[in-house]
Protein backbone atom coordinates (compact mmCIF):
# COMPACT_ATOMS: atom_id res chain seq x y z
CA UNK A 1 0.00 0.00 0.00
CA UNK A 2 1.15 3.60 -1.14
CA UNK A 3 0.80 6.33 1.55
CA UNK A 4 1.35 9.97 1.26
CA UNK A 5 1.14 12.31 4.01
CA UNK A 6 1.12 16.17 3.06
CA UNK A 7 1.76 17.91 6.63
CA UNK A 8 3.04 20.89 8.12
CA UNK A 9 4.18 21.70 11.80
CA UNK A 10 2.32 22.93 14.47
CA UNK A 11 -0.95 22.26 12.41
CA UNK A 12 -3.46 19.93 12.94
CA UNK A 13 -1.70 17.52 10.89
CA UNK A 14 0.21 16.67 14.39
CA UNK A 15 -1.55 14.28 15.88
CA UNK A 16 -1.45 12.08 12.35
CA UNK A 17 2.20 12.34 12.12
CA UNK A 18 2.00 10.82 16.11
CA UNK A 19 -0.53 8.10 15.08
CA UNK A 20 1.50 7.20 11.97
CA UNK A 21 4.48 7.04 14.77
CA UNK A 22 2.81 4.81 17.06
CA UNK A 23 1.49 2.38 14.64
CA UNK A 24 4.74 2.39 12.91
CA UNK A 25 2.70 2.81 9.21
CA UNK A 26 5.40 3.35 6.52
CA UNK A 27 4.70 6.01 4.56
CA UNK A 28 6.43 9.01 2.06
CA UNK A 29 5.78 12.48 3.71
CA UNK A 30 5.46 15.28 1.61
CA UNK A 31 6.35 19.29 3.76
CA UNK A 32 3.76 21.65 3.06
CA UNK A 33 5.47 25.30 3.43
CA UNK A 34 2.00 26.99 4.29
CA UNK A 35 3.79 30.41 4.58
CA UNK A 36 4.46 29.99 0.79
CA UNK A 37 1.63 29.00 -0.13
CA UNK A 38 2.03 25.70 -1.06
CA UNK A 39 -1.58 24.51 0.06
CA UNK A 40 -2.55 26.96 -3.01
CA UNK A 41 -1.09 25.39 -5.64
CA UNK A 42 -3.38 24.19 -8.40
CA UNK A 43 -1.76 20.68 -7.85
CA UNK A 44 -2.01 20.76 -4.01
CA UNK A 45 -6.08 21.63 -4.32
CA UNK A 46 -6.51 19.49 -6.91
CA UNK A 47 -6.05 16.80 -4.47
CA UNK A 48 -7.41 18.69 -1.58
CA UNK A 49 -10.12 21.48 -2.77
CA UNK A 50 -10.16 22.93 0.98
CA UNK A 51 -6.30 24.02 0.80
CA UNK A 52 -5.34 22.28 4.49
CA UNK A 53 -3.03 20.08 5.70
CA UNK A 54 -3.48 17.00 6.88
CA UNK A 55 -3.60 14.97 3.70
CA UNK A 56 -3.18 11.70 3.25
CA UNK A 57 -3.05 10.04 0.07
CA UNK A 58 -3.93 6.09 -0.10
CA UNK A 59 -3.27 4.30 -3.37
CA UNK A 60 -3.93 7.45 -5.20
CA UNK A 61 -6.49 8.35 -3.25
CA UNK A 62 -6.80 11.24 -1.48
CA UNK A 63 -8.39 11.87 2.20
CA UNK A 64 -8.65 14.86 4.02
CA UNK A 65 -10.11 16.06 7.39
CA UNK A 66 -7.71 14.61 10.23
CA UNK A 67 -10.40 13.11 12.13
CA UNK A 68 -11.14 11.40 9.20
CA UNK A 69 -7.87 10.48 8.61
CA UNK A 70 -7.09 9.28 12.11
CA UNK A 71 -10.50 7.06 12.27
CA UNK A 72 -8.70 5.56 9.09
CA UNK A 73 -5.43 4.43 10.65
CA UNK A 74 -7.16 3.03 13.55
CA UNK A 75 -9.08 0.99 11.49
CA UNK A 76 -6.78 0.00 8.74
CA UNK A 77 -3.60 -0.39 11.42
CA UNK A 78 -4.95 0.24 14.95
CA UNK A 79 -6.61 -2.58 15.69
CA UNK A 80 -4.06 -5.40 15.03
CA UNK A 81 -1.87 -3.24 17.34
CA UNK A 82 -4.31 -3.22 19.67
CA UNK A 83 -4.47 0.58 19.87
CA UNK A 84 -7.73 1.26 18.29
CA UNK A 85 -10.90 -1.24 19.46
CA UNK A 86 -12.59 -3.56 17.09
CA UNK A 87 -15.62 -2.66 15.29
CA UNK A 88 -17.65 -5.47 16.69
CA UNK A 89 -16.56 -4.14 20.14
CA UNK A 90 -18.46 -1.53 22.55
CA UNK A 91 -15.07 0.65 22.82
CA UNK A 92 -15.65 1.04 18.71
CA UNK A 93 -18.88 3.10 20.07
CA UNK A 94 -16.82 4.82 22.84
CA UNK A 95 -13.77 5.60 20.91
CA UNK A 96 -16.11 7.28 17.70
CA UNK A 97 -17.93 9.09 20.19
CA UNK A 98 -15.34 10.44 22.70
CA UNK A 99 -13.13 11.46 19.79
CA UNK A 100 -15.89 13.06 17.60
CA UNK A 101 -17.22 15.29 20.60
CA UNK A 102 -13.32 16.36 20.73
CA UNK A 103 -13.31 17.31 17.08
CA UNK A 104 -16.72 18.99 16.91
CA UNK A 105 -18.52 19.59 20.12
CA UNK A 106 -15.42 20.86 22.10
CA UNK A 107 -13.48 22.00 18.85
CA UNK A 108 -16.91 24.02 17.84
CA UNK A 109 -16.26 25.87 21.27
CA UNK A 110 -12.71 26.18 20.45
CA UNK A 111 -13.60 28.08 17.52
CA UNK A 112 -16.09 30.06 19.26
CA UNK A 113 -13.09 31.31 21.46
CA UNK A 114 -10.93 31.97 18.87
CA UNK A 115 -13.09 34.41 17.63
CA UNK A 116 -14.28 36.34 20.12
CA UNK A 117 -10.36 36.47 21.73
CA UNK A 118 -7.69 35.85 19.04
CA UNK A 119 -4.92 37.85 18.23
CA UNK A 120 -5.56 36.31 14.49
CA UNK A 121 -8.94 37.68 14.31
CA UNK A 122 -10.07 41.51 13.68
CA UNK A 123 -10.55 43.22 16.76
CA UNK A 124 -13.91 44.48 15.74
CA UNK A 125 -14.90 40.73 15.46
CA UNK A 126 -13.63 40.52 19.67
CA UNK A 127 -16.34 39.74 22.37
CA UNK A 128 -15.96 39.71 25.68
CA UNK A 129 -19.29 38.52 26.82
CA UNK A 130 -19.54 34.87 24.17
CA UNK A 131 -15.92 35.04 25.30
CA UNK A 132 -17.00 34.52 29.06
CA UNK A 133 -19.59 32.21 27.74
CA UNK A 134 -18.05 30.18 25.61
CA UNK A 135 -15.20 29.60 28.42
CA UNK A 136 -17.78 28.54 30.75
CA UNK A 137 -18.78 26.48 28.48
CA UNK A 138 -15.65 24.60 27.76
CA UNK A 139 -14.72 24.18 31.44
CA UNK A 140 -18.20 22.41 31.65
CA UNK A 141 -17.08 20.23 28.86
CA UNK A 142 -13.59 19.74 30.31
CA UNK A 143 -15.50 18.43 33.56
CA UNK A 144 -17.34 15.85 31.33
CA UNK A 145 -13.75 14.64 29.94
CA UNK A 146 -12.87 14.89 33.38
CA UNK A 147 -15.28 13.07 35.49
CA UNK A 148 -14.13 10.12 32.50
CA UNK A 149 -10.70 9.73 32.75
CA UNK A 150 -11.12 9.94 36.83
CA UNK A 151 -13.02 5.91 36.45
CA UNK A 152 -9.77 4.72 34.44
CA UNK A 153 -6.40 5.36 33.51
CA UNK A 154 -7.33 5.95 29.69
CA UNK A 155 -10.35 6.93 27.79
CA UNK A 156 -10.85 3.49 26.78
CA UNK A 157 -9.72 1.88 30.03
CA UNK A 158 -6.77 0.32 31.49
CA UNK A 159 -4.48 0.44 28.36
CA UNK A 160 -3.30 3.75 25.90
CA UNK A 161 -5.29 3.63 22.51
CA UNK A 162 -5.16 6.17 19.66
CA UNK A 163 -8.08 7.67 21.25
CA UNK A 164 -6.27 9.28 23.82
CA UNK A 165 -4.06 10.63 21.68
CA UNK A 166 -6.65 12.09 19.07
CA UNK A 167 -8.02 13.85 22.17
CA UNK A 168 -5.56 14.87 23.79
CA UNK A 169 -4.86 16.59 21.08
CA UNK A 170 -7.21 18.37 20.92
CA UNK A 171 -7.42 19.70 24.52
CA UNK A 172 -4.14 20.43 24.26
CA UNK A 173 -4.38 22.83 21.50
CA UNK A 174 -7.50 23.98 23.41
CA UNK A 175 -4.82 25.03 26.83
CA UNK A 176 -3.00 26.98 24.10
CA UNK A 177 -6.56 28.92 22.79
CA UNK A 178 -7.09 29.68 26.12
CA UNK A 179 -9.31 26.87 27.57
CA UNK A 180 -7.63 25.90 30.75
CA UNK A 181 -7.69 22.74 32.16
CA UNK A 182 -6.53 23.54 35.69
CA UNK A 183 -9.55 23.34 37.58
CA UNK A 184 -9.66 19.67 36.60
CA UNK A 185 -6.73 17.22 37.67
CA UNK A 186 -7.78 14.09 36.66
CA UNK A 187 -7.73 15.24 33.35
CA UNK A 188 -4.44 17.02 33.82
CA UNK A 189 -3.03 13.35 35.07
CA UNK A 190 -4.54 11.80 31.83
CA UNK A 191 -2.71 14.45 29.66
CA UNK A 192 0.16 13.84 31.09
CA UNK A 193 0.05 10.13 30.90
CA UNK A 194 -0.41 11.17 27.12
CA UNK A 195 1.38 13.60 26.23
CA UNK A 196 4.59 12.09 27.86
CA UNK A 197 4.67 9.26 25.21
CA UNK A 198 8.05 9.62 22.72
CA UNK A 199 5.34 9.60 19.58
CA UNK A 200 4.41 13.15 21.11
CA UNK A 201 7.38 14.11 22.93
CA UNK A 202 8.71 15.37 19.21
CA UNK A 203 6.78 14.14 16.69
CA UNK A 204 8.47 16.16 13.83
CA UNK A 205 11.57 15.18 14.53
Amino acid sequence: MSIVFYAAPQSSASPVTCALQELGVPHERVNVNLAAGDQRKPEYLALNPNGKVPLLVVDGTPMFEALAILHWLGDRYGVEKKLWPAADSPARLEALSWTTWGYVTFGYGLSRLMYATSDRVPKEMHNAAVAAATQQELQGLLGLLDARVSQRPYLLGSAFSLADLILASVVNYGRLCGASTDAHPKLQNWMERVLSRPSLQNPWA
